[in-house]
């Protein structure tokens, strides 16, 4: 008997807000390359309230992954929350990760 072939996960979409010492410590230019070296599709910013923000989708153990890389930071970062939301609506997002 032949097994079905191994289906591929349906990609993940995450919206992410991150506070601490975060803006001015190159964390998004740190966010940008990890998520362009994972394959993954979206953008991160600063916002007006001191944190960054990030939207992502891809596969699921590439977001993981970036996941663990923002709770880290660059050097010059202090992550004190990683707030995660699901990501209903991915038509905006750019075919590449970028910086806003």
């Amino acid at each position: 008997m032949i097994d079905p072939p191994a289906s591929t996960p349906s990609p993940a979409a995450i919206d992410v807000h991150i506070s601490g010492r975060v803006q001015g410590v190159f964390f998004r230019d740190f966010t940008c390359k990890a998520a362009s070296q994972l394959g993954l599709r979206g953008w991160v910013e600063n916002c007006p309230d001191g944190r960054v923000r990030l939207q992502a989708i891809g596969d699921p153990a590439a977001i993981a992954r970036l996941l663990q890389a923002v709770h880290r930071g660059p050097p010059l970062a202090r992550v004190e929350r990683v707030e995660l939301l699901p990501l209903n609506d991915t038509q905006a997002l750019p075919d590449h990760f970028e910086i806003r």
